[in-house]
This record gives structure tokens, C-alpha cells and sequence, in this order.
């Protein structure tokens, strides 16, 4: 469908004899917060290797921003943003300096880095930061830097890997305005997240087991489809008949 930016079709990755995923099927649609959760060991970060290009499947289809899994992985590079909780900054660096090299990786050109840069600088309050070194800010602000980082290219999906792990829940909930801000101007946010509070405000959540896709559908309809009062719940229903973990 022309509305979905990510298109997967039983995908697959075994590893020797082990299938660390299992023959998944799903879309996510342009404009939403899609929330990937699993229990460790569930396969949602090989999984997540494959959609963003650094990870080839063993077997399936996938298309990501309009790009094939198996022949255009660096297209689908150029064309995402991604950030994860050991997110990568240059410690030594000030943040306009973290700005431009990131910006660079993504082939802007000097003067589209600059005015996006004060876009976002401006909207995260960064604008008095911007000659700080990262290793001379608090952890709340590299994470926010790791996020504009992520986005500065204004990518077509975000990828968020656990990004607000080891900050307190204000924080969090502060990091949640971001992607609702940056989903507002059209990204498309890949989430994935051990806070079960969290899921509760994606649009959709799919909820992996052993490799495969148990549950897909937005927190109402799961929580009715499994009785739960919360997706805390569902997630224990369905994690009790998990048989790995890491």
C-alpha cells in the first residue's frame, strides 16, 4: 500500500540452526508511532537490524521508506533516522560541531545543516548550548542532541531503539513531546521500548514471542482482544508462554 512506509512479508533470519525471527508479517503505516515490543531474546533487535539496512534476512520481502531490504540497504540508510540508548556522539565535540558531522554523514549540504540545525536547535532550546562540548552536558541533553542528530536529514521513519533508557520518568515524558512534535511534521517513529507505559502511546503496537509476531493491533483493541486492563498486562499474558529469553 502506498500509505505504508515500512512493507514486511514472512521475514526471516536464522542464525545456523537458531531462527531468532521467525517468518513476521506487518506494515507501518506513514504518520504513526509504531511501537515494537518483546521480551529480551524476543528477536525485535535483529529484526530492527534488517528494516535499517545493517542486517541482510535469510529469507522474506521487506520495503522501508520505499526501498528493498535485500538490494538498497543504503538507500534505506539515507532515508531514516536512528537512535538507540548507547546512542553515538563525539564527546569532545560541541553540539553545533556533533550537528554538522552528523548532517554531513547524511550528505547535506553545509548551508541545509545550518538552517535546519537552528530549526531544531531552536525548538529543543539548544540555541544557548551550542558551543558546549557533549561531555559538558547532563544526560537528558545528549539525549535530546542524539535525537535531533537523528533527525536533522528530516528522515522519512525514525528509529528509536530503547532511547529513554536511564532517564527519570519527567524526562521521558519530555522525550515522548519530541517524537509526537517530529511525527506532527510528518515523520513516521519506529519504537521500540521496555516501559510499557510508553507503548500506551503509540498508535500501534506489535508484541513479539520467540521470534514471531503474537499480538499487532493499537493498545485498545489489544487490551480488549486480551482482557487486560493495561498493556503491561497483555505483555505478561504474553510473555508467560515465551520459551527464550537472552
Amino acid at each position: 500500500m502506498e500509505d505504508n512506509v515500512i512493507q514486511v512479508e514472512h521475514l526471516t533470519k536464522k542464525f545456523g540452526s537458531f531462527t531468532a525471527v521467525d517468518d513476521i508479517t506487518f506494515e507501518v503505516r506513514k504518520g504513526e508511532i509504531f511501537g515494537f515490543l518483546g521480551a529480551n531474546g524476543a528477536g525485535k533487535t535483529t529484526a530492527m537490524k534488517m528494516l535499517t539496512g545493517l542486517s541482510f534476512p535469510t529469507s522474506g520481502k521487506g520495503m522501508v521508506a520505499g526501498y528493498d531490504i535485500w538490494t538498497q540497504s543504503e538507500l534505506i540508510k539515507k532515508n531514516i533516522g536512528y537512535m538507540s540508548q548507547k546512542f553515538a556522539l563525539y564527546s569532545d565535540l560541541t553540539v553545533r560541531d556533533n550537528i554538522g558531522i552528523f548532517g554531513g554523514i547524511y550528505g547535506m549540504k553545509r548551508a541545509d545543516v545550518r538552517r535546519r540545525a537552528t530549526e531544531l536547535m531552536e525548538r529543543l532550546g539548544f540555541m544557548s548550548e551550542k558551543d558546549v562540548r557533549v561531555k559538558e552536558l547532563p544526560q537528558g541533553w545528549k539525549q535530546k542532541l542524539a535525537f535531533l542528530v537523528a533527525v536533522i536529514h528530516n528522515p522519512r521513519i525514525l528509529f528509536l531503539d530503547e532511547p529513554t533508557g536511564g532517564v527519570d520518568p519527567a524526562a521521558r515524558r519530555q522525550f515522548w513531546e519530541l517524537i509526537y512534535d517530529v511525527v506532527d511534521s510528518g515523520i513516521t517513529a519506529f519504537v521500540t521500548t521496555h516501559y510499557m507505559d510508553e507503548a500506551e502511546y503509540c498508535s500501534r503496537i506489535s508484541m513479539m514471542v520467540d521470534g514471531r509476531i503474537e499480538a499487532l493491533g493499537s493498545p485498545a483493541e489489544l487490551k480488549s482482544e486480551f482482557g487486560a486492563g493495561s498493556i503491561a498486562d497483555v505483555f505478561d499474558i504474553l510473555a508467560r508462554g515465551a520459551k527464550r529469553s537472552e
